[in-house]
């Protein structure tokens, strides 16, 4: 299997938002690495929907 194909700067972003060692994404599969990052973006998403719930009500506060 050869490592994955993305930039340096990629990987090391990935690595941190992962939490896992850089060696050991750049030999993840593919696949996995997809599932990740699409639970990555899920959580964001959550993330950001709840700051947008909060918002107006502490303005009205």
């Amino acid at each position: 299997m050869r490592p994955l194909q993305i930039s340096p700067e990629t990987a090391v972003t990935l690595s941190k938002q992962l939490g896992v060692p850089l060696e050991q994404l750049m030999h993840m599969p593919q696949h996995i690495l997809m599932q990740k990052i699409a639970e990555l973006a899920k959580n964001a998403e959550a993330k950001a929907a709840k700051q947008d719930d909060e918002s107006p009500s502490s303005e009205n506060s």
